[in-house]
């Protein structure tokens, strides 16, 4: 099982003026723990509903990730996820790729149909009606893998048309694409149809409504003709504060037997070196977790 960091919150008690100084230690702590991915919300606006009214500090995703690519060497990074309506499709393709390309091929591209309504008011963005939203975020995903594959002949979709779809230098795989959304009828068929990735959540209630999505995600599977298996299944959960390694390991056990192969952890507040630890020290155990 892999495990993953998620960071939606960068109110960190000492500050602003170390906010720089405190990013690049989660960052070198979670590679030296052996954390798989470090994932950053794709937010303008503080959008963690635990942040209190004083945790207020939003980085913008792609430059963050950039700052982290720089200070890390094997730790992969993404965006968990970004809507499409915040940047036009060859912006959001272009800054994966080059991600990727410095990264040595480790940036994800983590996608999603958008929602906070809002942020977008607050901040002028578009927020179309959420049909069109799914139209545009499953065009964005097809120019991602024309763009990709090389193919920079001209794309005329509903939403978006470009005449000549090009990225260079290409990738020499395509990065891994997680579709963030559980919706039954259109994100988790998108997800059967185009991702690598997709992510569930953690509800407490006995894993009903994740074995629920993940036999949804396998009907859509089937009708599209791909085997189930080919799509990693990642789950967001959130770490107790003082919740032990130990029994972090027994919870994701508990995921695994559901079918979960990724755990992506969030935390209420910043990360804190404290929890960082815990994590690192579930590595070796959720290991042997399939």
């Amino acid at each position: 099982m892999r495990l993953s960091i998620g960071v939606t919150n960068y109110s960190w008690p000492s500050g602003p003026a170390k906010l720089r100084d405190e990013l690049m230690g989660l960052a070198r702590a979670a590679e030296d723990g052996g954390i798989d991915t470090l994932w950053v919300s794709d937010h303008l606006l503080q959008a963690d509903p635990t942040a209190g009214p004083h945790e207020s500090e939003m980085l913008e995703a792609y430059t963050t990730l950039g700052f982290l690519a720089a200070r890390t060497e094997r730790l992969r990074i993404g965006t968990m996820v970004s809507a499409v309506t915040f940047r036009p499709p060859a912006l959001l393709v272009q800054a994966v790729t080059t991600l990727d390309a410095l990264t040595g091929g480790r940036a994800w591209l983590g996608v999603g149909a958008g929602y906070h309504e809002g942020e977008a008011t607050a901040l002028g963005l578009p927020m179309p009606a959420v049909g069109e939203r799914f139209e545009r975020l499953e065009e964005t995903i097809r120019i991602a893998f024309r763009m990709w594959d090389g193919d920079d002949s001209p794309f005329e979709g509903t939403h978006y048309r470009l005449g000549r779809p090009a990225v260079s230098p290409r990738p020499g795989r395509r990065p891994p694409i997680l579709i963030g959304g559980t919706g039954e009828r259109r994100t988790l068929r998108l997800v059967a149809e185009y991702a690598d990735a997709c992510n569930l959540f953690d509800i407490p209630d006995g894993g009903r409504t994740v074995g629920h999505k993940l036999a949804v995600l396998a009907r859509h599977c089937a009708d599209v003709g791909r085997r189930r298996a080919e799509i990693e299944t990642t789950l967001s959960t959130r770490l107790g504060d003082g919740e032990p390694a130990d029994d972090f390991v027994r919870r994701c056990a508990g995921m695994a037997a559901l079918g979960i192969d990724h755990v992506i952890v969030i935390t209420s507040g910043p990360w804190s070196g404290e929890k960082v630890a815990t994590l690192a020290a579930a590595v070796p155990a959720l290991r042997d977790l399939g």
